[in-house]
């Protein structure tokens, strides 16, 4: 089982500020399967909140992925 060290409230808000920004994420999908994904947050919700790829493809996590460590961010990137 995941630990979970972080808020969720703070974690919540903290994805509300990267409205709009390009960011990459990285999606753990289970069974060593992880996905690299590159877009912005596109619009929050009391529950989840939706990400916009950059090929035009929409996908939506949910809070908890976050907090559990299966969705993790990165904005600066070369």
């Amino acid at each position: 089982m995941r630990e979970i060290v972080q808020d969720l409230n703070r974690t919540i808000m903290q994805i509300k500020l990267m409205t709009g920004i390009q960011i990459k994420i990285k999606v753990n999908r289970g069974r060593n399967r992880v996905e690299t994904l590159t877009g912005a947050v596109e619009s929050t919700y009391p529950r989840i909140f939706t990400f916009r790829r950059s090929d035009g493809e929409l996908a939506s996590f949910s809070y908890s992925d976050v907090v559990s460590n299966n969705v993790r961010f990165y904005r600066n990137w070369q």
